[in-house]
């Protein structure tokens, strides 16, 4: 409850102080490119339910028929200003309403696409017994995860049998670990990792 309360807390206020930078975000991916502002994904969330993730859009209309991974700067599905929001992780903005409408947490394990959570052993299948958040280790841990994708010659099969199960062992982590202490040095290295960001 007081981990629901501050999530609430945090996220409308932060949504207050960011709606300028929302509107602002929102112009730029117009004028940049056709197609909607927002885009929502699919996304599976406690209890193994399925829910809309909420993002701004950075690809082209159509883009995810393609495939589901993106490989950093070299994907052409990625527009000019969809390059920066994902450098900058600003296209992960919109998930404050998530967090408000209750599908979400500040911190919590990165929620996957299904076609990926179907591939989840017994236990890695306890990430989905809390709810998902914004940022968690994993998030910090590979900041940088379109880039290291694009340097494989096949970024699905390096992420199912490399990225995802180290991913998925920091979010068993988090899980054993969680505390307010934790999510706080969570959040802090989060935002720390964006400011620091070239």
């Amino acid at each position: 409850m007081l981990k629901r309360l501050f999530d609430l807390f945090c996220s409308v206020i932060g949504f207050a102080i960011l709606l300028p930078l929302f509107f602002i975000l929102s112009l730029l991916i117009v004028l940049d490119s056709s197609g909607g502002i927002f885009y929502r994904q699919m996304r599976v969330g406690k209890n193994n339910v399925d829910f809309g993730l909420f993002k701004f859009r950075t690809m082209k209309p159509e883009s995810d028929k393609k495939g589901l991974l993106t490989v950093g700067g070299k994907d052409p599905r990625i527009t000019r200003v969809g390059y920066y929001l994902r450098k900058y992780k600003l296209d992960e903005l919109p998930q404050l309403l998530n967090v408000i409408s209750g599908d979400m947490s500040l911190v919590g394990p990165r929620p996957e696409v299904r076609k990926y959570v179907n591939l989840y052993n017994s236990e890695q299948q306890k990430v989905l017994l809390v709810k998902p958040g914004i940022t968690d280790y994993a998030s910090i841990e590979y900041f940088d995860e379109n880039e290291l994708l694009g340097k494989s010659t096949n970024p699905e099969i390096t992420y199912i049998q490399e990225v995802m199960p180290a991913k998925l062992n920091l979010n068993l982590k988090y899980i054993k670990e969680r505390s307010f202490a934790v999510d706080f040095k969570i959040i802090f290295k989060t935002i720390s990792k964006i400011v620091i960001k070239k």
